[in-house]
Order: structure tokens, then C-alpha cells, then sequence
């Protein structure tokens, strides 16, 4: 059990320090490994705590997909995050006071927090009835029969917000060219192409 304990408070540790990291490093690549780096030791909680598809989720998705995208973007966009700071102090009020809620809130929840190794046991995770049950199956059964109706509805508040990004993207902005693959597809060899006699030591 003292195992246990002593991996929870080095994950933790590991996690809080990374997502501080997230948001005090200077280069946004930085910030993103250090964003994977607590992905990880996120997901080392959860399998500390039986939760073993989740962790490998965290893994797979935010890990493998979501925190590379993001690698890739900030280190393929040519970003002047010089210009993106220039306005910081106009929102400094605003910020500041969501941190000071942010930090309330926090304190409200570590004052009733009390430290108890010795109380985390097997036990009190995982009851008799669902011993022989796997951590998948037992999330599909209470994901698929108690919250059926909330988990469509968390699916079409996703595709909404899905199909308004693609709205807000192809907007008809003056001035942008854009691609049109029906013209391209219509067009002839003999509009294309010009073909121009020059004679010689004329030039064009």
C-alpha cells in the first residue's frame, strides 16, 4: 500500500508541475511537451486507480492525436506570438479576477481534503458484485444503460459544434482564392495553354 501511496504523490506531483509549465513556458512547442508529459502521468493515476481504459484513451487520443496536432500546428504555422502578447494588459484585469476565483475554488476544496493512504484499498474501488467485471465493460454498461440519453446528447452538441467550425471555415471572405475542382475539371487543353511563336533573337 506504502507503493501505492508514494506512486499517486509522484505522478500528482509530476502532473500539477507539468500543467504549470503548460502555461508559465515562453515557447509554445515547450508547452506542448510538457502538456503530453502530464497526459501521461494522468494517465498513470488512472491506472492506479483500476481505470484502465481510460488511461489508455488518455493515451491514445490526447496523447497520439490531439497534443502531436498541436505540436504539429505550432511548429508548422509561422505564429509571431511577439504580436499575440502585445495585447496581454487590456485582458489582465479580466484574467485576473477568473484566477482569483480559480484559486478560491481550489482552497475551498483542499481545506476538506484529508490525506488518508491507508483508506484507498481495492475494496473501495471496486465492489464484490463487479470483481469479475473488466473496467471496459463495466464504463459500456454504465455509459450505454444509465446515461444513454445524455451520452447522444453530448453527441450532438459535439457534431453542432463540429458542423459550426466547418461554417465559421468556409466562409465567403472577399479577396481569398479558393479552390474550385468543378471549373478545373471543365476546363480545355486550348484555354489552359497558349502557344506562342516567337521568332528568333526577338524575345517574348
Amino acid at each position: 500500500m506504502e507503493l501505492q501511496a508514494i506512486a499517486f504523490y509522484v505522478f500528482a506531483c509530476v502532473t500539477v508541475a507539468a500543467g504549470v509549465m503548460v502555461i508559465s513556458s515562453r515557447n509554445p512547442v515547450h508547452s506542448v511537451l510538457f502538456l503530453i508529459l502530464a497526459f501521461f502521468n494522468a494517465a498513470g493515476l488512472f491506472v492506479l486507480l483500476g481505470a484502465e481504459f481510460l488511461a489508455m484513451i488518455l493515451v491514445i487520443v490526447y496523447v497520439g492525436a490531439v497534443a502531436v496536432l498541436f505540436l504539429f500546428v505550432v511548429m508548422m504555422l509561422d505564429i509571431n506570438f511577439v504580436e499575440l502578447r502585445q495585447g496581454f494588459l487590456q485582458y489582465l484585469p479580466v484574467g485576473g479576477l477568473i484566477g482569483f476565483i480559480l484559486i478560491v475554488e481550489l482552497l475551498l476544496v483542499v481545506s476538506g481534503w484529508v490525506i488518508k493512504p491507508g483508506k484507498i484499498t481495492g475494496a473501495a474501488i471496486n465492489s464484490e458484485a463487479a470483481a469479475n467485471v473488466t473496467n471496459t465493460l463495466a464504463l459500456g454498461r454504465l455509459i450505454y444503460t444509465e446515461y444513454i440519453y445524455l451520452f447522444q446528447v453530448a453527441g450532438l452538441i459535439l457534431l453542432v459544434a463540429m458542423v459550426g467550425a466547418i461554417v465559421l471555415t468556409l466562409r465567403r471572405r472577399e479577396g481569398v482564392k479558393r479552390q474550385r475542382i468543378a471549373d478545373q475539371l471543365d476546363r480545355n487543353p486550348e484555354d489552359a495553354i497558349e502557344v506562342v511563336k516567337v521568332d528568333t533573337g526577338s524575345g517574348i
